[in-house]
């Protein structure tokens, strides 16, 4: 039986998650398909989505602007997606319907593969830039690693107190604003912006100043278009160690297809590869 897999999105022309799937599949040696399924404003979402799930699909990746939306879809969600509130990925499994977020265990594996001394100690302190989706289900996965203090800043207070908030393994989490943020840099040994700022086309956008940013830390930034954002050049410059946001997209596809098919699939020469299509080679 051929396996039936896509994404759902919009827009998705120009998503990178067939590229990456249809090499898990063949490392993986199982027959399947990934298509792109553009479920536009003026659709019906529930309707559409009714019509994948009866069309034979096995599973599917979600994508903005229905990572939330789709949630009142499902049968059942896995605790990180509910903790999230956003689900990335779903899988037909015993006839049901189940929502996941692979985004945070996505991106401390990638980390992991680059930096694994930072796990070694979890009194390292952390700061996470934003207050999404995409930070909320980083600072559940940076928690379950048993880190003990993980700030957020944030343009609105308001959105990173309710991460804050949620108590998650007993993180003590400061909250404050981006400027308050700029003038705190040196204290923290990671420091991860989750925003889209800085993603293409607007490239010179850089959400912060890293002015003050330790040589010691790790700057990270999950935008991946373009490869090294205004962001990372500027820890760069300033001596810090980067982390490019393409890992996370790797890692997060590949907990998704393990979840589909229960193979994990080394990674391997794939994360040059895609770098060299991100840079255009």
């Amino acid at each position: 039986m051929s396996l039936k897999l896509g994404l759902i999105g919009y827009p998705v022309q120009h998503s990178l998650s067939p590229w990456i799937h249809n090499r898990f599949l063949e490392k993986a040696g199982i027959d399947g398909t990934y298509s792109l399924f553009e479920i536009g404003p003026d659709s019906v979402f529930e309707q559409e989505l009714e019509k994948l799930k009866t069309s034979g699909l096995n599973g599917f990746n979600v994508t903005v602007p229905y990572k939330k939306k789709v949630i009142a879809c499902m049968d059942e969600l896995d605790w990180k997606a509910e903790q999230t509130g956003a689900v990335n990925t779903v899988a037909h499994q015993n006839g049901k319907w189940i929502g996941y977020n692979t985004d945070g265990t996505g991106y401390v594996h990638g980390l992991k593969e680059k930096y694994p001394t930072i796990f070694k100690d979890t009194a390292s302190r952390i700061l996470i830039i934003g207050a999404g989706g995409a930070a909320r289900g980083i600072y559940q996965a940076l928690a379950a690693e048993g880190f003990s203090q993980i700030d957020i800043a944030n343009r609105t207070p308001s959105s990173a107190e309710t991460i804050a908030q949620s108590g998650f393994n007993g993180v003590q989490t400061a909250v404050m604003g981006l400027q308050e943020a700029e003038k705190a840099l040196d204290h923290y040994r990671l420091i991860i912006q989750t925003t889209a700022v800085g993603m293409k086309p607007n490239v010179e956008e850089q959400i912060i100043s890293l002015d003050k940013v330790s040589t010691d830390s790790v700057v990270s930034d999950i935008v991946y278009q373009p490869l090294t954002t205004s962001f990372l050049q500027d820890a760069y410059r300033r001596g810090a160690s980067v982390h490019h946001g393409h890992t996370m997209l790797l890692y997060q596809a590949q907990y998704a297809f393990q979840l589909w098919t229960s193979e994990k699939v080394p990674i391997g020469e794939m994360e040059q590869q895609l770098k060299n299509v991100l840079e255009g080679r």
